[in-house]
């Protein structure tokens, strides 16, 4: 079952959309948003992992800036996006990574994150600052943050045709933390959502098999 649920935070209540496994829980995991919001992709991916045996939530980030943020993926929506992830800032948005967090941690469950484009970033932060297991996907805004130290395994999805990341902002990536797991795909950015141009549904299919078996082993 998938439900919005309310999280305390220092910086007030936002919402999350929370699903439950059917069977036994393999650990939970926080599912981090791109600057769309919670949408329909987001919320689907959420239960995409229930159904993969872990508790997820995905964090409404923006509620503390605009509740209820669903935006599209076209020039309107990505200039709103930026504008939302300007105003609220990585220190916040980190810090709601975190309450969401608490969420399973208060039930005992060993938990993770991963997050997709400025999520990805964000998965990014949740190991180094919150020292949770992470996995990012095609996190563009990453580099500036490179020097912070890793407190969990982390894993890394970038596609090889993302012009927003190129090839020297992965090596940066390889530089920084050879003990990360890095892994490209013939794909743009982009490459997991199925609402976006540059999906590529085999790239998709293999990320995703090795980030459940990633998490599978994280958080055992």
């Amino acid at each position: 079952m998938s439900h919005w649920i309310d999280i305390d935070t220092a910086h007030g209540p936002i919402r999350g959309w929370r699903a439950d496994p059917a069977g036994p829980s393999r650990g939970a995991v926080v599912v981090i948003q791109e600057i769309f919001g919670v949408n329909a992709h987001i919320r689907g991916v959420t239960e995409r992992f229930a159904a993969a045996g872990f508790e997820a939530v995905a964090p409404a980030l923006f509620d503390p800036v605009e509740r209820g943020v669903e935006l599209g993926y076209d020039a309107a929506g990505i200039a709103r996006g930026r504008e939302l992830v300007a105003e609220l800032g990585f220190e916040r948005a980190t810090f709601l990574v975190g309450a969401a967090a608490k969420v399973f941690q208060s039930e005992g469950l060993r938990t993770g994150a991963v997050g997709f484009c400025w999520g990805g970033s964000l998965a990014f932060l949740a190991n180094t600052r919150l020292g949770l297991p992470a996995v990012s996907y095609y996190g563009a805004r990453t580099v500036p943050f490179l020097d912070e130290p890793l407190r969990a395994p982390m894993l890394f999805h970038f596609g090889q045709r993302d012009a927003s990341i190129p090839p020297e902002a992965i090596a940066a990536h390889r530089a920084k933390h050879p003990d990360a797991t890095i892994h490209l795909y013939d794909a743009g950015h982009g490459f997991n959502c199925d609402q976006r141009a540059d999906f590529a549904p085999a790239a998709a299919a293999l990320a995703w098999r090795r980030t459940t078996d990633f998490l599978a082993e994280a958080l055992q």
